[in-house]
Order: C-alpha cells, then sequence, then structure tokens
C-alpha cells in the first residue's frame, strides 16, 4: 500500500519530546553498568552553531548511542566555553552586558543542538561564566598555590593596545593583534603562571602509552614540549669590546660538534648583555625595540626576515682562546628559550645561514655526508643538517657527528674557565611556564589580594567566589575591574588592612581544562567528588578538532596532573581515546565573470546549472553571472556558509547528520554540496517507504533469522552487514558503516517490496522483518528520529534508544566458501574457491577440472593430489 512521506518536521520534536520525557539520556552516576565517557569538545557560545558543530556533534552521538546500545552506562554531556574576548567586544559594539549576551547566545545555540536530536545529558550542563563554575575552579587554583604550582612574576608580554590585553604567542599574527590587528607591544608586566615544566618529562614519556591517540597529535606534542639533550657552553668576552661588568656569555647548544662552524654569536634583544650594550649605543636599542613588536611565536620568527645588529662586541671561541667571534643583537632569538644567546653555525643551519649571507660572515661546512669527498663539499643556499662525518674541524675530522658531540662534551666538562668548568650537558625542554594572567573583566578572577603590609594574600576559600560584578562599563579600553569603585577595594582577611583585589581575570584555556572533570559531578560545591571522577575518567573518546591538538590538549593533560597532586583525582591522563575529525568545506561563490574579483556570494543566493558537465552559476535575484570558485573552509568572510537551521528546516536533522557521516572519512574534510545532501534525504525517504509499506505484512510475525530457503541470503547478508557496521563503529568508520547500510538497503528492496504485496510464507517474513530490525537498529545512532518511527511502524513498544544492540549469528556471518591455493610440484599455478565442508573427493574433481591443472598435466594422471584441508592443494605431477 502507498504511504505518506517521512515528515521529519513532524517525527523529529515528537521524539525529541518523548526522549526528554523518558529522561532515556540522563545519566546514573551509582548505575553498576561498565562506564563509557563520550565526549565532544564543547562550544563557544557565539550565537550560532555552524556545520563543524553538526559533523562534531554527530560523530560523538552516533558513539554514545551506538555504546549505550551495547550496555555500556554511558556519559555523554554538554557544557559551553563561555568567558573570553568576543563577549567583551559585543559589549562594546552593541552596548550590551556579557553576561546578557553571553546567556541569549547559549539560549539559542541549545535550542539549535537539541534541534539536533542529540542524546546528551542536558541535566549536568553548565557555563564556565556559571558563578558556581568558576567558584570551584578559584578553588582548585587555591589549592594549586599551596602546593607550589602557582607563581607570580614579572614577564615580557605581548600587548594589544587596542584590546588592552596580553596576547598568547599563537594570537600574534604578523606582528599584530588575531583580533584587533593593531601592532603588537612587549611590555614587561607582573603576570601569574601555572608550573606546567614540573611535568615536563612525564607529559612527554607518557604520550607513548597514548595509543589511542592519532599519531600526528602526539608527534605534535612530543615537538611542543621539545626536549633535547645538549650543552651550556660559556663564551669569555674580550675584555677591550666588554661592557662594564660583563666577562661571558652563556649559549646553550644540542650541536657542540658544530663549534668549529660557528662565525657568530646572537643575543635577543632583552638579553641582559643586549640592555648593556644599548646604553652605549642608541642604534642597538633601536632594532631591540623593533625586535620588541615582532610576533614571539615560533611560527613568527621562522617567517620572519633575519635580521640583527653587531653590538661591537667579540667573544673567545671555547676551543681556541685566538679566535674572536662578533655577538649580534638577532630578531629570531628569544630570552625564553635556552638562554636568550645562541651560537651560529651557518652550514648547519638554515636560519643561521640566512643570516650570515645578509651579513657577510663565514660559512664553514664542518659536516658533510659519510660518502662525501671533504675536498669538494660545499654549503650553497642550502644548510646541510644531517648527521654524517666532520670536516674542517681539526681534532675532530673524520669522527661521526655523535663520535664529536662526545668528544666536545667531554673537553668542555674538564675545560676551566673563571674557575669552573666551561661547558655542562644539559637537559632542555621548549616547553614554558603558563602564563594565565588577562587584563579583561569577562573571565575567572584570579582569588587573591594585594596588601601592601602582608603582600599577595590568598583569599579564604570561605569568601569563595570572588564573584564578577555586573555594575561594569566598557566605554573606556581596559579593564572594567581595574577602574570599578567598589569591587577593587577590599580589606586584607589576614592583618586587616586596606587592600586590592586582583584584577587580572584567567585565561579561557584554564575553563577548558578541568570541564571535562566538572562534568562527572557538576552539582558538588566543591570540585570534584573524587570516587565520581576517578570512576568517570579518563573520557574514553574525546572528540575534536586538529587546531586544538597542543595547547588545549596539553594544558587538560598538565591541569589533570596538578589536580591529582591537590587530590581530587586520581587519574594522570585526561582522555584515553582522542579523534580529531576533518571540516566540513564548500565551494565559493564570486560574482563576475572568472578572473573578476567581485564580491562574495552565499550559497543560499545562487543558482547552479550543469549542460554537458559543466557547471554554472548564477545570481538567483537577476540572473547575473557568478564564477565557482575553490572549494575552502567555510567562513564569514566568504560566505560559503551554510546555515544548519536552513538543512534542518528543509530536510529534517537526521538527513544533516547522515550527510556529514557518510560523504568521507571522519578525519578528513567533508565537502558539503546540495547533491549530497539530497541524496541523503533520498535515503530516508527510502528506508520509510520500504518499511512503511511492508510494516503491516511484518507486524504478523515475530523476528527470526532463516537458518535455510528463501530467507537465507537475506538473514546472511543481514547478519554479515550487523557484523561489519559492529567493527566499523568501534573503529569510528563511520562514513564505511553508511556505505554497507547503503548495500543492506539496496539488497532488502526486493524483499520488503514482496512482502508489502503479500508474498512470502511465515518462515520467509520472519527472516525480512529480522533483517529489516537489523537494519533499522544499525541506523538507528545515526538516523535517531527516522529509526524510531521504523521501530514504532513495525509495533515495537519500546525505544530502539532504549533497545540494546543486536547480536549477529555466528552460524550466519561464516563465509561458505574457501579459496585454496594450487600448487603443481611445488610452484602456485592457480586458486580454487570451494565450498569449506567439501570432502577429499569433491576437492581433488574440481581442481582437475581446472583449465590451469589441465594444461600442466597434458592428459595425464596426476601421480598424487595432497589436500590439506580449508589450506591448500598441492599436485604432484
Amino acid at each position: 500500500m502507498a504511504t505518506e512521506r517521512y515528515n521529519p518536521r513532524d517525527a523529529e520534536p515528537r521524539w525529541q519530546q518523548k526522549w526528554n520525557e523518558a529522561k532515556v539520556f540522563e545519566t546514573d552516576n551509582a548505575d553498576p553498568r561498565e562506564k563509557y565517557y563520550v565526549l565532544e569538545m564543547f562550544p563557544y557560545p557565539s550565537g550560532r552553531i555552524h556545520m563543524g558543530h553538526v559533523r562534531n556533534y554527530a560523530m560523538g552521538d552516533v558513539v554514545a548511542r551506538y555504546k549505550r546500545a551495547r550496555g555500556f552506562n554511558v556519559l555523554h554531556p554538554m557544557g559551553w566555553d563561555a568567558f573570553g574576548m568576543p563577549a567583551e567586544n559585543a559589549a562594546r559594539d552593541n552596548k550590551t552586558h556579557p553576561k546578557s549576551w553571553t546567556y541569549q547566545n547559549i539560549e539559542s545555540m541549545k535550542k539549535q543542538l537539541k534541534a539536533m536530536g542529540l542524546s546528551l545529558d542536558w541535566s549536568r550542563e553548565f557555563a564556565t561564566c556559571d558563578v558556581e563554575y568558576y567558584q570551584q575552579q578559584q578553588h582548585l587554583f587555591l589549592d594549586m598555590m599551596e602546593k607550589g604550582l602557582v607563581y607570580r612574576k614579572q614577564s615580557k608580554v605581548n600587548w594589544d593596545p587596542v584590546d588592552q590585553t596580553v596576547l598568547a604567542n599563537e594570537q600574534v599574527i604578523d606582528g599584530r593583534g588575531w583580533r584587533s590587528g593593531a601592532l603588537v607591544e612587549q611590555r614587561e608586566l607582573v603576570q601569574w603562571f601555572f608550573k606546567i615544566t614540573d611535568f615536563s618529562q612525564d607529559l612527554l614519556d607518557e604520550l607513548d602509552h597514548l595509543d589511542q591517540w592519532p599519531e600526528k597529535v602526539r608527534l605534535m606534542q612530543k615537538n611542543w614540549i621539545g626536549r633535547s639533550e645538549g650543552m651550556a657552553v660559556r663564551w669569555e668576552i674580550v675584555s677591550s669590546t666588554a661592557p662594564a661588568g660583563e666577562t661571558e656569555v652563556t649559549v646553550y647548544t644540542t650541536r657542540p660538534d658544530t663549534l668549529f662552524g660557528a662565525s657568530f654569536l646572537a643575543i635577543a634583544a632583552d638579553h641582559p648583555l643586549a640592555k648593556a650594550a644599548a646604553v652605549r649605543n642608541p642604534a642597538i636599542e633601536s632594532f631591540a625595540e623593533e625586535c620588541r613588536r615582532q610576533g614571539t611565536s615560533l611560527a613568527a620568527l621562522e617567517t620572519a626576515e633575519k635580521k640583527g645588529i653587531d653590538t661591537g662586541i667579540r667573544v673567545k671561541h671555547p676551543l681556541d682562546p685566538s679566535w674572536e667571534l662578533p655577538v649580534y643583537v638577532a630578531n629570531f632569538v628569544l630570552m625564553e628559550y635556552g638562554t636568550g644567546a645562541i651560537f651560529g653555525c651557518p652550514s648547519g643551519d638554515q636560519r643561521d645561514l640566512d643570516f650570515a649571507r645578509r651579513y657577510d660572515l663565514p660559512v664553514v661546512p664542518v659536516v658533510m655526508p659519510a660518502d662525501g669527498d671533504a675536498a669538494t663539499f660545499e654549503v650553497g643556499e642550502t644548510a646541510y643538517v644531517d648527521d654524517g662525518v666532520m670536516i674542517n674541524s681539526r681534532f675532530l675530522d673524520g669522527q661521526t657527528t655523535e663520535e664529536a658531540f662526545q668528544i666536545v662534551a667531554d673537553k668542555l666538562s674538564q675545560q676551566v674557565l673563571a674557575d669552573a668548568p666551561q661547558g655542562e650537558r644539559k637537559v632542555n625542554f621548549r616547553l614554558r611556564d603558563w602564563g594565565i594572567s588577562r587584563q579583561r573583566y569577562w573571565g575567572c578572577p584570579i582569588p587573591v589580594i594585594h596588601c601592601e603590609v602582608c603582600g599577595v594574600v590568598p583569599v579564604p576559600k570561605k569568601d569563595l567566589p570572588v564573584q564578577l560584578p555586573d555594575d561594569v562599563t566598557f566605554d573606556l579600553p581596559g579593564n572594567p575591574l581595574d577602574r570599578h569603585a567598589t569591587w577593587r577595594h577590599v580589606s586584607c582577611p589576614q592583618c586587616g588592612h586596606d587592600a586590592r583585589r586582583e584584577t587580572d581575570t584567567m585565561d579561557t584555556f584554564v575553563d577548558s581544562s578541568w570541564y571535562f572533570t566538572r562534568f562527572t559531578a557538576p552539582w558538588l560545591n566543591e570540585p570534584t567528588d573524587p570516587k565520581v571522577a576517578n570512576h568517570w575518567l579518563p573520557v574514553d573518546q574525546y572528540i575534536g578538532g586538529i587546531e586544538h591538538a597542543i595547547l588545549h590538549l596539553l594544558y587538560s593533560r598538565f591541569f589533570t596532573r596538578a589536580m591529582r597532586e591537590t587530590g581530587h583525582v586520581a587519574v594522570k591522563e585526561p582522555f584515553k581515546g582522542l579523534f580529531t575529525q576533518g571540516m566540513v568545506v564548500h565551494e565559493t561563490y564570486r560574482l563576475g565573470a572568472e578572473g573578476q574579483k567581485g564580491e562574495w556570494i552565499a550559497p543560499a543566493d545562487i543558482k547552479i546549472e550543469e549542460t554537458d558537465g559543466k557547471r554554472t552559476a548564477t545570481l538567483l535575484r537577476n540572473g547575473e553571472e557568478v564564477t565557482i570558485g575553490s572549494i575552502e573552509k567555510m567562513s564569514k568572510s566568504k560566505k560559503n556558509v551554510v546555515d544548519p537551521d536552513d538543512i534542518i528546516a528543509s530536510y529534517g536533522a537526521d538527513t544533516a547528520r547522515f550527510f556529514v557521516l557518510s560523504d568521507s572519512p571522519p578525519d578528513r574534510d567533508v565537502i558539503w554540496s546540495e547533491a549530497g545532501v539530497e541524496g541523503a534525504h533520498r535515503f530516508t525517504q527510502r528506508l520509510w517507504r520500504l518499511i512503511s509499506e511492508a510494516a503491516d505484512n511484518l507486524k504478523t510475525v515475530s523476528p527470526a533469522p532463516a537458518k535455510d530457503g528463501d530467507g537465507l541470503a537475506i538473514s546472511q547478508l543481514a547478519h554479515k552487514t550487523l557484523q561489519a557496521v559492529q567493527g566499523d563503529l568501534d573503529k569510528l568508520s563511520f562514513n564505511k558503516a553508511v556505505a554497507r547500510i547503503y548495500e543492506l538497503v539496496n539488497a532488502l528492496a526486493a524483499p520488503l517490496t514482496d512482502v508489502a504485496a503479500g508474498k512470502g510464507d511465515e518462515a520467509y517474513r520472519a527472516a525480512v522483518r529480522n533483517a529489516a530490525e537489523i537494519l533499522i537498529q544499525i541506523v538507528a545512532p545515526m538516523t535517531p528520529h527516522l529509526a524510531e518511527e521504523c521501530w514504532t511502524v513495525l509495533g515495537n513498544g519500546e525505544m530502539v534508544s532504549k533497545t540494546a544492540w543486536p547480536n549477529f549469528d555466528e552460524a550466519l556471518v561464516v563465509e561458505n566458501d574457501v579459496t585454496l591455493p594450487v600448487q603443481i610440484n611445488g610452484k602456485k599455478r592457480g586458486e580454487l574457491t570451494i565450498a569449506r565442508d567439501a570432502d577429499q573427493s569433491t576437492v581433488e574433481a574440481a581442481v582437475l577440472a581446472l583449465d590451469v591443472v589441465k594444461a600442466a598435466l597434458e592428459g595425464r594422471a596426476p601421480k598424487k593430489i595432497i589436500v590439506v584441508p580449508q589450506r591448500i592443494v598441492n599436485i604432484v605431477a
């Protein structure tokens, strides 16, 4: 019989309400079943979700629904990463309060996420700007302070003069603030730091045990931590060139073997020696000031033009005191890394080579390939950075680089300069302590008080939270807390004298470094319930973008260790499994013919036609020509954004979910296309039509797989598909699972149509119903609303969301055929595919019938046929 089309606008809100009323997805911490914690990186409440959110949360939801069906007690919560500068900028631009702006956006985005039908435990929802959340964060800060994991020091920072706040290195792009675009200044400010470096070696070592993380992420973290083994080498300053009081400069190097290739020393603009030199040379101070304005991220340093200025200072080579080298202030050396001083070996480092070529400094090759010729080997425009054999290095010539390292290290360790060894072996880390001070209002207040009598005084825990005042204004630049009439002024909790609160707030990365732990018991008036936190942690499957591979994940790993030190958790690592999904990308469209640079056009505003394989685009409103451009990440600036609300309104949430899961491997980008979405929509309609039309005749039988007869092939395919999809979901291979589901639907189309027409006996219909139910259950994590509709129309009482995952029948998934290699006189000549349970005589007859065997025997009978059951057939001719 004909049925109505599936109507997602009716079905989806109806099932969402039923799930909500039945509290299907609320998690009980006391549930005795095995736990499974799945979490997607929580969103910033910008006001609208985008297609990247849809893909990210659809993936996590498939995992949550699948694991729930497999019998796990699943924790799948949601919250909001809600502090940060955008809210203050909105407050300034829109004359609103950051709190109002943030909570309005949360309500809007929550409505959008609920429309996706995500199986989230909303009872655990919180925003990091909730007073209850940041009160517990302040509690953690004080505990870490007691353990010596928090300290305060003067530090050079990137200062945005427009946003009036400190920027992380990664927020300085081409010397400008990432949001304001203002030229960044380097300032000395007193800042609060977390001692992440206390865990440098442990953070590095434990990466080897995170075998469920992508290798590329582990490598990125290893490089960021940056452990190196080298030497601290002291260079004597030639006294006649030394600024007053300066006698030596220490350099950390990982390549002491290349010392004979040195042609200069380079120091940071803020190195004490540079400051001393600047006193007597204004040009050096001017250059140092220029250096302070550039970005300080490694990426910025790598891409910046290498520049320097000769200080006039000369140093003696540690292996030859008669050899003097110039000392430069250079823009690619930072005080924060190593000792703030390097020796330049141009032949072995591209950065040093570029610098040497610019300032006409010597380039002496000191390492060549093992098979090189010392008489002819030279360095052109590319440094030789690999290991090899030493040349032009006096007593080191002919040694390997590894041997030379040891020889130089031993020599400098024994050599004395000013009554101390001239060289000392050292392990160095690139990782630096985490500066968390931010000069802004919309963040977690740092819970300390400054008293002229007592110094820095922690706020007593009984006085927490230090709550942000609501009566602030944003009409002036800078931090409103600095100019608040009353909030800043407080009595010292130790001596009672007038004191002032700390007005810096915490870096928002702090908020996201422990939220996953808070989800385990968000109602507590303590940061954690250690027993509950230890039960749920680590997160079994964490899902998010590769852009968070370093900072967020590294800070979270540190924070978990800090919470372990302070007794809040017992685990060391926060995330057992990590998956980094690709982006959602889309074609770009620009007004005008190819080559013209007209305004960007949104996909919703154009019409695309295809003629003879060529696609053309025109503007809907007037037919004007539009150029179809490259496929790029969805961005507002290029208008190639698709609004999830539009897709859900037109096609339904299940279509959007199914498309983002089906079109590409989940770790790669997915290209959004109207054709792809329409294809996913057609699938949902076809599935509904096939199931609903056969439903009346399926409801009269109980599901049962066939063991023989007409239904056997159907049951075999359904159970093999179930087994395969189960394996795919275990590996997060969503697109492979989708491909198998398409195949199963295609195979079931005819049987379901036959049943709808009243064909087939009871056993056949029972097999078809069993296959149909398997299909519904394996598609349910992806298209949950449609699955509920199909499940119900078959007459099932309990929701599919509460139904256990089906078990495949071992007998139905065993392959009936086996392929045996066929050897003739010990050499493989062909293969034989035959029934797995075929007896000896059947195998012999079949192998003798093979053309390749007939040709080899040339009509003769074989001397012997050796059959190793289910393994191999060997013919002795």
